[in-house]
């Protein structure tokens, strides 16, 4: 029999409110997961809070990717220690401790040798156990680590019932990597590619639309890999799934990401031809321009398949944009292989993409790899690709003034009645007078673009909007 942890009683019997604070590093799935988490502990009395050092519980969502990671996560550890010991010497109720995510399945012994302050160490698939960890924790303070289990373990222990505040909201529908890039940690971390039940994504898809979620982001390591049992028992595609959740009343848009270049199936590529509900971004990560790096990266794919598939995505749907990943001084790289990267981002013109200098992970292939690029090299390489992808950035964000498109309007702008919404291209659109309009897609045109967004003002002629949306497909 499973206990569960009862929160304690106030003067007029209802449940004291206990404070969950929830840090959340890298992706979109670990922001899905956070908020996940944050359901789960829901029922046992725990609401969020913005401020660590007022929480009962506080949880790091780490994530395995970046530079140094585990380290940043044992230096936050050491500033949540203190703010535990200033409340236990003020006579306030013990503050717990938990580490979850990537972080935490690579490193859980080594987390609980150097940090003795962590009550309890989760693995991503595992996190459904929070409510039963805790209260294990609670009675005793011995017991603070979860065994992992399958991902269909996790999801179907999950609440039905979402806490979504606003109109977009991530959906994860696979989980896990069978690819095996030699940078890469994720296939030891979050496990083989598993996918989720049609059913079970478009039964949670519906309870978001009925609470007034209007777009709603596919989420997976490697998302059109997608592949879940349909209602017909066979397995799915992203793109049947895509056409399925566009029939859901409420769903008006539809992205996904993150996808793999080898997943590019042509079935795909019609629907962001075909299917209005999916918006005209896509991420898909290249890593690199050059032949030889992506056969040391084990990527399974070159550049000409890539700029091929570029081709073929921007003929079904012409106004497309491209986002991607880069990794530049991977070991081995060569001045002429960097050439050939830019050369190829040149060729892509991306609309958004993140570029990073190349870091070894334990235990990944790279790390050992012979010909590990000087850090001032590859810090120079990376300057050389992120002011390219700036000035690509910036050319692609001014050449939408003068435009009209929908806009889905998120939430409050910084400065009086404004409000900020998303394009189709996933800017953020800034719009004055416009607060009323959260949770609805308007019109808007816009009046310049800048790095990172656009400035727009309301626009209300449905006939003009048609005809100039016309046009621009047209061209």
């Amino acid at each position: 029999m499973t206990e569960t942890l009862v929160p304690p009683a106030m003067s007029d019997g209802q449940a004291a409110p206990k404070r969950l604070f929830i840090k959340t590093y890298g992706c979109q799935m670990n922001v899905y997961d956070s908020e996940r988490m944050a359901d789960v502990l829901r029922p046992l009395g725990y609401a969020t809070t913005d401020a660590a050092e007022s929480a009962d519980f506080v949880i790091l969502n780490t994530c395995h990717i970046r530079e140094k990671a585990a380290e940043k996560v044992y230096s936050e550890l050491g500033k949540l220690r203190e703010m535990r010991d200033l409340r236990l010497a003020a006579g306030k109720p013990r503050m717990t401790i938990a580490v979850a995510g990537c972080v935490a399945q690579a490193e859980g012994e080594e987390i609980m040798r150097r940090q003795p302050a962590v009550d309890i160490v989760v693995g991503p698939q595992a996190y459904h156990q929070l409510p039963e960890l805790l209260t294990r924790t609670a009675r005793a303070r011995g017991e603070r680590i979860g065994a992992d289990f399958a991902p269909v373990d996790k999801f179907d222990a999950l609440p039905q019932v979402r806490g979504v505040d606003g109109p977009t909201a991530f959906l994860t529908v696979q989980e896990g990597c069978d690819k095996f890039c030699t940078f890469c940690v994720v296939p030891y971390t979050r496990g083989a590619e598993w996918s989720r039940p049609v059913a079970a994504v478009l039964a949670e898809a519906r309870q978001l639309a009925d609470r007034g979620v209007r777009e709603v982001t596919l989420l997976g390591q490697n998302v059109n890999a997608y592949d879940g049992e349909g209602t017909d028992g066979k397995p799915s595609t992203l793109a049947r799934l895509a056409y399925a959740l566009a029939d859901i009343p409420g769903i008006d848009r539809i992205r996904y990401t993150t996808s793999h270049p080898n997943d590019m199936s042509d079935a795909l590529i019609a629907a962001h031809g075909e299917l209005d509900a999916l918006m005209p971004w896509l991420h898909l990560p290249v890593q690199a321009g050059s032949d030889r790096v992506l056969r040391l990266m084990n990527r399974k794919h070159g550049r000409a398949k890539y700029l091929d598939l570029v081709e073929r995505i921007r003929e079904s749907r012409p106004d497309i944009a491209m986002a991607g990943d880069f990794i530049v001084g991977f070991p081995g790289e060569t001045d002429r292989d960097f050439g050939e990267t830019m050369d190829l981002v040149r060729q892509v013109r991306y609309a958004s993409a993140f570029a990073f200098m190349y870091s070894p992970r334990p235990g990944t292939p790279a790390a050992t790899m012979p010909g590990q690029v000087p850090a001032e090299v590859s810090r120079e390489r990376l300057h050389a690709l992120q002011a390219l992808l700036a000035e690509q950035q910036l050319a692609f964000n001014q050449d939408k003034a003068g435009r009209t498109f929908d806009v889905l309007f998120e939430k409050k702008g910084r400065h009086g009645a404004q409000a900020v919404g998303r394009s189709p291209w996933l800017q953020s659109v800034h719009v004055d007078d416009a607060d009323h309009l959260i949770g609805r897609i308007v019109p808007v045109t816009i009046e310049y673009g800048q790095q990172n967004s656009l400035k727009g003002r309301l626009f209300n002629d449905g006939a003009t909007l048609r005809k100039q949306r016309d046009r621009q497909i047209g061209a």
